[in-house]
């Protein structure tokens, strides 16, 4: 087909001014070079449900393929500490009504002042005094060990036992505080890196419900989804719907992933994580009381991981679809890089079995 320029009827191609020829085909030339880069991204989906740790997964990439937070970059994540610590005490303290455990006095006054010394936008000594003493509290305790009848940060205890140090005017936080650190995902985050030569674009996007719409069908060229489930969250319920079991959200949403039209080929990788969490838990909260169907030792952590991990494998509606399962810390670096290494591994598998190579 002929290209018409201007206002003559003659072929484009002998009509077109030599210059605007020789921007035409260098940008023809640009378009295929990045569509030729494009082709070569490995891109990877990071899903799950809200408080999954999946954020958390996402600054390892980071840590792990990049060259870590630099100082001036953990700087910046102070604020947020200061907030996930006051928030995490206030959320604690509120939370005495909600599960009926009366409020002594020396708390409800603690509480008091320590909400007239947090008004700033950093930790000051008094309120880290102050912050110590409700959490030595024996009312406060038993308010904590009932955590997952409310919504509380995973990392407010290792945040309340380290308050000195938060609390220091020459804080800067630590590379272990900026992954414990929690700014709920909206929208979606990007993040590029470069694995053994090859290009590798991961996306973190929002885990609650309301995020979710908006990104199932972007995603249909990616090579890998990496799905993120809590297991330590059997027993509690979301934070946008407090009727709805995490677990059973996390299983709803890998159904609605693992068996789309979108994913068909994809490479599907579950992680479930927060396995030093769940190991902690399993000894205090049966997991059979929560899912009667589990029967494996109630203290058994090899048994109980096995069972998530069938009870996730058993979502798919396609039996020839291999599902990858790891067992992860999320603040681990050594082992999300153990683990990180093993998904790559798999996806450039995929990748040469699609193209017929393998």
């Amino acid at each position: 087909m002929s290209l018409l320029c201007g206002g003559g009827g003659g072929d484009g191609a002998e009509d077109m001014d030599p210059d605007q020829a020789k921007i035409n085909a260098e940008a023809q030339k640009t378009i295929s070079k990045t569509a030729e880069a494009q082709a070569k991204v490995i891109k990877m989906l990071l899903l799950g449900a809200g408080e999954s740790g999946k954020s958390t997964i996402f600054k390892q990439m980071k840590i792990i393929n990049k060259d870590g937070y630099s100082e001036a970059e953990r700087k910046t994540f102070k604020g947020i500490v200061y907030s996930n610590v006051v928030s995490s005490m206030n959320t604690l303290l509120e939370a005495f009504e909600k599960i009926e455990l009366e409020m002594p006095a020396d708390v409800q006054a603690l509480w008091e002042t320590f909400k007239g010394q947090t008004d700033g936008e950093v930790m000051n000594p008094e309120a880290a005094e102050t912050l110590k003493k409700l959490w030595a509290n024996e009312a406060v305790q038993m308010a904590f060990d009932r955590k997952s009848e409310f919504q509380l940060n995973d990392s407010a205890q290792y945040y309340f036992t380290d308050v000195d140090r938060l609390a220091a005017p020459n804080y800067i936080p630590t590379e272990q505080d900026v992954l414990r650190s929690r700014v709920r995902t909206t929208g979606i985050v990007q993040s590029d890196f470069v694995i053994k030569n090859m290009n590798f674009s991961m996306f973190d996007v929002g885990g609650q419900r309301n995020e979710r719409r908006k990104w199932i069908h972007a995603f249909d060229n990616v090579n890998a989804v990496v799905f993120v489930a809590a297991l330590s969250e059997y027993d509690q319920v979301l934070f946008e719907d407090e009727t709805q079991n995490r677990m059973e959200e996390a299983l709803q949403l890998f159904d609605q992933i693992v068996n789309s039209k979108w994913f068909k080929t994809t490479a599907i990788i579950l992680f479930l994580n927060k396995k030093d969490l769940f190991e902690m838990k399993l000894a205090k909260k049966p997991l059979s009381k929560y899912f009667p169907e589990y029967d494996g030792g109630d203290d058994n952590f090899k048994n109980a991981c096995k069972f998530w991990e069938n009870k996730f494998k058993s979502k798919s509606k396609m039996p020839e679809k291999s599902i990858f399962s790891h067992v992860t810390c999320a603040t681990d670096t050594g082992n999300v890089k153990f683990v990180f290494n093993a998904v790559v591994a798999i996806i450039l598998e995929n990748n040469l079995k699609a193209s017929g190579l393998a």
